[in-house]
């Protein structure tokens, strides 16, 4: 996976509360195969009418916004059912880092293991961003290591899980994450079995 540390890109306003899952990628798309990339159907529809085209007033349909990597939105961000190809959709369309003043628990973690930021910021915070982005399209800079968003010189602090930003910066999934306790969990398992010699499985 990735690492993610500093990344600075297109950030796109989504002044939405409450965009659940089913938002993010309709249930119907999910029969496709992971390996034809669901960013087409990234919030499919929200960004296009019945006909298939575009809603032009869609901030991800405008063409300042329409390759950003970053995300801004309002609370409760990927609410809903546990689908992890809602992270998919946003990763797979070029996301990676979602800004938000709260995020439903399950997609945040499915975000992490994809390598997605999910950055929490204040309400005020978010709104700030919102209308920033809103009159005046711009990059924004988002920075894990000193947790911190900046555009314009304002900096904006976030919260992340320190065990999920631990993961982020080094690119790790959870097997990566255990496997770097490779050294404590050998120690425990050479002491504990001189402590309980009865409890070691014999071999042979």
């Amino acid at each position: 996976m990735q690492p993610f540390q500093c990344l600075t890109a297109t950030a796109c306003p989504l002044p939405y509360a409450n965009i659940d899952t089913d938002q993010l990628i309709p249930a119907r798309f999910m029969k496709r195969s992971r390996a034809e990339g669901y960013g087409s159907f990234l919030l499919h529809d929200m960004r296009f009418s019945s006909d298939g085209s575009e809603i032009p007033g869609f901030p991800l349909n405008r063409p300042d916004w329409r390759n950003a990597q970053i995300v801004v939105a309002r609370r409760n961000f990927g609410a809903g059912s546990s689908r992890e190809a809602a992270v998919y959709a946003l990763v797979d369309y070029g996301v990676r880092c979602v800004v938000a003043p709260s995020f439903g628990d399950i997609f945040a973690s499915n975000a992490v293991n994809n390598g997605l930021l999910p950055a929490c910021v204040g309400e005020h915070d978010a709104e700030s961003l919102i209308r920033l982005l809103e009159a005046d399209a711009r990059e924004i800079t988002v920075d894990l290591q000193a947790q911190n968003i900046t555009t314009n010189g304002v900096s904006t602090p976030f919260t992340v899980d320190p065990v999920w930003r631990m993961k982020l910066l080094n690119g790790w999934d959870d097997i990566d994450l255990t496997l770097s306790q490779g050294e404590a969990i050998a120690q425990f398992t050479a002491n504990d079995a001189k402590k309980r010699p009865w409890a070691v499985p014999r071999t042979g």
